[in-house]
């Protein structure tokens, strides 16, 4: 069974309620559908009245939740509370009157207010539209000073290779980390692989050095990022700086770092960069046909998750399942 089967069958085990807020979108409307008819979870489109036509009332006959945000009898409750949550940064009621009949901002409105568990956006919204009101209503999580994100990678033609699962880190949100941040993206992102695919992490932390080939202050940053996680949770399998090839090939491990636990088998690749890390997951994407899922938010309070551009309606039911693991989680 595939990763994504595997996190399918867990989200149908415990059922949350999961906002998809651009219900204007053909894409959407189509992952909707799946998400209902594969049990996945208990799903809501949202939409803006000039936008409902015929396929949102069809869906809507076919049983599937759609609230038209001008029509919800929550517009003024949520709107007080937008208010009174942002009020001492400036928001005025006439404002946040406003911003509730954005979709995005009613979606995440619904999960602070406890009507839904979790949503996902950003097929037609940018990431940074997506992902500013959850920063700003749901915030962070206990015991959690970062919100990054995370690909889950599924490839299963690697080669020369212990695995075919891992999560890179961060590649969609996080742009420069120094030492601490990258220390607390890796934490963060050993979690969540450890959650989603029930496998043990083991984590990499990559440079264009393995331990202390070349030197630099790119290279110290990685060094005292890795320093900071050892200290910190010494039952963490970490280790670096690293080389790619020496994080995840045996043969080249065993070369130059064959004192490690964690070369040539990690899992879980932090890139130093938000730079490096992007492009290396669209090369395996690409390159090695790979499944990418996300980017997946990691250290918001709840879960809200951002969607490519150029997502099908497949994606959109993955980041769907996704969601809903975190929710039961938290």
């Amino acid at each position: 069974m595939s990763l994504l089967n595997r996190m399918i069958e867990r989200a149908k085990q415990n059922k949350q309620t999961i906002v998809l807020a651009e219900g204007k979108d053909q894409r959407v409307i189509e992952a909707a559908q799946t998400i209902q008819n594969q049990n996945i979870a208990n799903v809501i489109v949202l939409i803006n009245a000039a936008d409902v036509n015929d396929q949102v009332r069809r869906i809507q006959n076919e049983g599937i939740q759609v609230i038209v945000v001008e029509d919800s009898n929550k517009l003024n409750s949520y709107s007080l509370k937008l208010f009174e949550l942002r009020k001492a940064k400036g928001m005025t009621k006439e404002e946040a009157d406003k911003l509730v009949l954005n979709t995005v901002y009613f979606g995440v409105m619904m999960i602070k207010s406890m009507d839904a568990d979790g949503m996902v956006a950003g097929a037609i919204t940018s990431s940074s539209d997506v992902l500013r009101p959850a920063l700003q209503i749901l915030r962070t999580a206990k015991n959690v000073r970062l919100v990054s994100s995370f690909f889950l990678m599924d490839v299963p033609k690697a080669t020369n290779v212990t695995n075919k699962i891992f999560a890179f880190a961060d590649c969609g949100l996080v742009a420069n980390p120094d030492a601490n941040e990258l220390a607390e993206i890796a934490v963060q992102t050993a979690k969540s692989f450890d959650y989603l695919t029930k496998e043990e992490p083991k984590v990499a932390m990559l440079s264009y050095s393995t331990l202390g080939s070349a030197s630099g202050d790119l290279v110290s940053k990685v060094v005292t990022a890795t320093e900071i996680v050892k200290s910190k949770y010494p039952n963490l399998k970490v280790d670096g700086e690293f080389q790619l090839d020496a994080a995840i090939v045996p043969r080249v491990a065993k070369i130059k770092a064959p004192l490690s636990n964690v070369a040539g088998c990690a899992n879980v690749l932090v890139f130093p960069d938000l730079q490096a890390g992007n492009i290396g997951y669209k090369l395996v994407e690409r390159l090695a046909n790979a499944e990418a899922y996300g980017p997946i938010t990691q250290g918001l309070s709840r879960p809200v998750n951002d969607l490519s551009r150029g997502c099908c309606s497949e994606d959109i039911v993955a980041v769907a399942a996704i969601t809903a693991l975190q929710s039961q989680n938290i």
